[in-house]
């Protein structure tokens, strides 16, 4: 059997990754012969999939950040095609990655009817007023639709879409935690010390809007609390001589972190994040954080003043109950002095401690959809399909 998997970026990566192992587990279960390929990066790859072109440094949000990425993604795009001309898959598996994915599934349905085509981790349409065109497209594409959100299936249960909620995979990948005293005995960090994470980037453009503004945040903690000790994960290893240069214009002492996201994220005290799937991770490990996102003044302007553009949430711990658990920062808001004052907020008030705590655990009742696997579900599902279509 062969599935192709396509996704970009690096969470979809992440994601692509515990899928493919998945996937992977549970044919040998089924004594079944099984190939996977597709799009991704390194997570993917090393879970044995074979992958024709790494997608994990290609993705943008916004209007001017997406122009460096056309012509990229296009290319990728006629790779992906011609490979799939000459290697037809037995299923199609789309995570995410909405303008690549669309193009493909549109290509393949028209061309290839007969072959099945999942959407696992489907844009956040349920979430913002999408375009009708893409939202008409998705659905006809997609045979079928699995959700990682509650609200998110019933979305697409109301379109007409067969849709099915799986729970959320992070669950399964945060059993692999380390304890949060193993974890900072590993960093060097004693248990009176504060620990904070700087996690700014899976994106070439957030690096140029988010970490100056988390660098100066770090500049005034250390004035006062000159013994915290900042702790910045890099996603991809082309990242770090940008972020490096970035670091020098600070007075600010930042360690660097390479490996393993996990074994930093499990020992901090507080986290100050752009919004995406890392937040998920730190709730699961119910570490408080200070969510904020920027792009370009531009895009912004271009979006609220033509495109209409308003959310409920950005952040993928707030979409869980649609409530706000953990405090959001978008755009202007996003300045050093009010990132400074939550986080102080969130590592000093016992009661706002309390009360994060309390709502963190309602999130992981939610997302935890009683089985004990989320991946072999979802693998399960794909495997099941092909003989159903």
């Amino acid at each position: 059997m062969r599935i192709f998997v396509s996704t970009g970026e690096v969470s979809g990566d992440l994601q692509g990754g515990l899928l493919v192992q998945a996937l992977y587990r549970e044919a040998e279960k089924q004594h079944l012969s099984l190939q996977v390929e597709g799009l991704g990066g390194e997570k993917m790859r090393s879970n044995g999939a074979n992958i024709i072109a790494d997608t994990t440094a290609i993705g943008s949000v916004g209007l001017l950040e997406s122009l460096p990425f056309i012509i990229p993604t296009w290319q990728i795009q006629k790779k992906a095609k011609q490979y799939l001309e000459n290697n037809l898959p037995d299923v199609i598996v789309l995570i995410d990655y909405l303008g690549p994915n669309l193009t493909i599934a549109s290509y393949l349905k028209k061309k290839y009817p007969k072959i099945p085509i999942i959407w696992y981790i489907s844009p956040q349409f349920w979430v913002w007023t999408p375009r009708k065109q893409d939202l008409d497209r998705l659905i006809a594409v997609t045979d079928k639709l699995l959700a990682i959100f509650p609200e998110e299936a019933k979305f697409y249960q109301e379109k007409g879409l067969n849709s099915t909620y799986v729970g959320h995979p992070l669950v399964d990948r945060m059993k692999n935690a380390p304890k949060r005293e193993i974890a900072r005995e590993k960093l060097g960090i004693k248990e009176e010390e504060k620990m904070i994470l700087l996690l700014p980037a899976s994106r070439q453009q957030e690096l140029k809007y988010l970490l100056p503004v988390m660098l100066e945040t770090a500049q005034k903690i250390q004035k006062i609390m000159p013994l915290a000790k900042f702790f910045l994960p890099i996603s991809l290893p082309k990242y770090r001589e940008k972020i490096e240069k970035l670091i020098n214009q600070y007075d600010v002492k930042i360690n660097l972190f390479e490996g393993e996201t996990l074994d930093v994220l499990a020992g901090a005290d507080l986290a100050i994040t752009k919004s995406g799937t890392v937040n998920l991770e730190l709730g699961l490990l119910k570490i408080p954080q200070v969510v904020i996102y920027k792009v370009n003044p531009f895009t912004i302007s271009i979006a609220r003043k033509i495109l209409r553009f308003s959310i409920p949430f950005m952040s993928p711990v707030n979409l869980v109950l649609m409530e706000e658990i953990v405090p959001e920062l978008l755009q202007e808001k996003a300045t050093s002095q009010n990132i400074f004052n939550l986080s102080l907020e969130l590592l000093f008030n016992l009661d706002q401690q309390e009360k994060l705590k309390l709502n963190y655990e309602k999130m992981i009742q939610t997302l935890d959809n009683g089985v004990d696997s989320v991946s072999d579900k979802v693998a399960q599902e794909i495997l099941q399909i092909n003989n159903s279509f």
